[in-house]
C-alpha cells in the first residue's frame, strides 16, 4: 500500500465528514455546558481506549483550560481517570459497571453524562448511559459508525456516521469537537475584548 495515496484518501474521508456534522447540535451542547456552569451542575466524561483519552482532553480543554482563564467554571471528571476505582470495580463487580458504579449515588438530575464510544454500544457505556436516564440527567451521546444505542439513548447525540471500524476518523471528529467548544469560549471572549 502506498502511504502517500492512504493519507490522502485519509483526509478526503476526513473532510467528508465535515460537511456531515450538525453543528445545531454543538451549539445545544454548549448551552448545556453553559447551564451547568450556571448551576454548579457535575459533568461526568466517560470512554473506554481511545476514547477515555479524548475523555481526560475534555476536562483538560473544558475544565482546567476554560477556567484559568475565566472563562467557564464547571465541575468536570473524566471517570477512566480514576484507575483505582475503576480496576476495584472491573475486579469485584464487572467492567460493565465501571462507570454507573461511579456515578451511583452522586449523580443529581440537573447533572450531566458526557458518554464517549465509537460503536455507541459499549457495555459499561450503554450501562452508564442507562443510570443517567433513571435519574433523569442528560445524557450528551458522542458515537461513530452507525450511532449504535448510545445515538437513540441519549438526549443531545453527537454522531459522526462512519462504516463500522473506522476508529481514527470518529476518534478524529471526536476530539475535534472538544476543539471547537473550547475554541467557542476562546473567540468569544475576544470578541468582548477581554
Amino acid at each position: 500500500m502506498d502511504a502517500d495515496l492512504f493519507a490522502k484518501q485519509y483526509l478526503q474521508k476526513l473532510t467528508l465528514l465535515f460537511e456531515t456534522i450538525d453543528t445545531t447540535v454543538i451549539a445545544k451542547i454548549i448551552e448545556v455546558l453553559e447551564k451547568a456552569n450556571n448551576s454548579n451542575a457535575c459533568i461526568y466524561v466517560i470512554g473506554n481506549g481511545g476514547s477515555a483519552s479524548t475523555a481526560s482532553h475534555m476536562v483538560n480543554d473544558i475544565g482546567v483550560g476554560l477556567r484559568r482563564r475565566d472563562l467557564l467554571n464547571v465541575n468536570i471528571q473524566a471517570l477512566a481517570d480514576n484507575t483505582a476505582s475503576c480496576s476495584a470495580i472491573a475486579n469485584d463487580v464487572g467492567y460493565d459497571a465501571i462507570f454507573s458504579l461511579q456515578l451511583q449515588g452522586i449523580l443529581k438530575k440537573e447533572d450531566i453524562v458526557i458518554a464517549l464510544s465509537c460503536s455507541g454500544n459499549s457495555p459499561n457505556i450503554i450501562k452508564a448511559g442507562e443510570y443517567t436516564k433513571l435519574i433523569g440527567a442528560t445524557l450528551i451521546g458522542v458515537s461513530g459508525f452507525d450511532g449504535g444505542k448510545l445515538k437513540n439513548l441519549s438526549d443531545i447525540s453527537f454522531h459522526v456516521a462512519t462504516n463500522k471500524g473506522e476508529y481514527g476518523l470518529v476518534e478524529d471528529m471526536h476530539m475535534i469537537l472538544d476543539h471547537i467548544i473550547y475554541s467557542y469560549y476562546i473567540k468569544k471572549q475576544k470578541s468582548f475584548g477581554v
